[in-house]
């Protein structure tokens, strides 16, 4: 698959989640498969002040990585742009977030609510860029304001190369399903690739969301935590026409181990080890006799010690 001018080894991307699409968990899903890997939401406004912080969030170490912008001002926005394509295969705008500490600054979502902003926002960023641009957006603010088909529109008129539509509205955050129609009417009303986001959690999921919509990728996001195994399973059903990945228990604590270590490695022991608390708690999820492990893991301060939780389940 390409996008724009950057051709991908498949059309199975991660998404961007913030506290969750560090280097270590982007390491570990291109491992298995993932064709892409967004980082997690970078602040236009923080690189404009060099801040260190944010600069390690575009660390790619050379993994297939887009580089996600997130800022309610056109010339900001756009002069983060050289620094993301620094790091990335091209630059992704954040027109999603419905975080309220993101949304309620006038950012993410917010921007599908003033359309005029989003279009200045995407022209600068597209004309300040020397690699392609895409934009994630939802469905809309909410059920009464659902207008990704017209900010589809709007991206592409400015020189997007590809939209990911999460089909929920910021009203609904997480809740409820994903309207598949909605990514369909996207795909029917632009050229570019659309990128399906919503509801991943099967490799059936994914086979079913790009026969229904017509689009051109799918974006996996939750479905990814604690199971990097989603990408094989995809790929296997696209390519072989069934799925051949089937973790064991061991497998699945291994690979938390694993996960755990490499994120300490990376950040030191401290911040590693207290971040690595959420995936532990995803890996083991439905195991025998997880539910009782989860205060241990909960207050594990140390390396060692979480290794140590962990077996306890083999």
């Amino acid at each position: 698959m390409k996008i724009g001018s950057v051709k991908l080894k498949n059309n199975v991307f991660l998404a961007p989640m913030a506290g969750v699409t560090d280097l270590a968990f982007r390491t570990i899903c291109d491992r298995f498969g993932a064709g892409l890997s967004y980082t997690e939401m970078v602040s236009a406004k923080a690189l404009s002040f060099a801040d260190k912080k944010t600069g390690s969030l575009m660390r790619t170490d050379n993994l297939p990585t887009a580089v996600q912008l997130f800022g309610s001002d056109a010339r900001v926005m756009a002069e983060g742009v050289p620094m993301a394509e620094t790091y990335g295969l091209f630059t992704d705008i954040n027109m999603g977030c419905p975080a309220p500490k993101i949304a309620g600054n006038g950012e993410g979502c917010a921007l599908m609510r003033d359309l005029d902003r989003a279009e200045k926002i995407i022209g600068a960023v597209c004309d300040a860029a020397k690699k392609p641009v895409t934009v994630k957006m939802r469905a809309g603010w909410d059920s009464e304001h659902i207008n990704a088909v017209e900010l589809a529109r709007i991206a592409q008129s400015c020189g997007a190369a590809a939209v990911t539509v999460h089909a929920r509205t910021r009203e609904q955050y997480y809740s409820g399903t994903a309207d598949r129609s909605l990514i369909k009417k996207v795909c029917d009303n632009v050229s570019i690739p659309v990128i399906a986001n919503g509801d991943i959690f099967t490799a059936q999921s994914a086979q079913d969301m790009l026969a229904q919509t017509g689009a051109a990728a799918v974006m996996v996001g939750r479905g990814s935590q604690g199971n990097p195994w989603i990408f094989s399973q995809i790929n296997e059903l696209f390519t072989q026409g069934k799925v051949i990945t089937d973790p064991s228990p061991r497998e699945r604590i291994d690979m938390a181990i694993e996960h755990i270590t490499l994120l300490c490695s990376l950040k030191g022991e401290y911040i590693g080890i207290r971040e690595a608390r959420k995936h532990a708690s995803w890996y083991i999820k439905g195991l025998c006799g997880a539910a009782a492990l989860r205060n241990k893991i909960n207050t594990a301060v140390s390396l060692d010690e979480m290794s140590s939780i962990l077996s306890e389940l083999l």
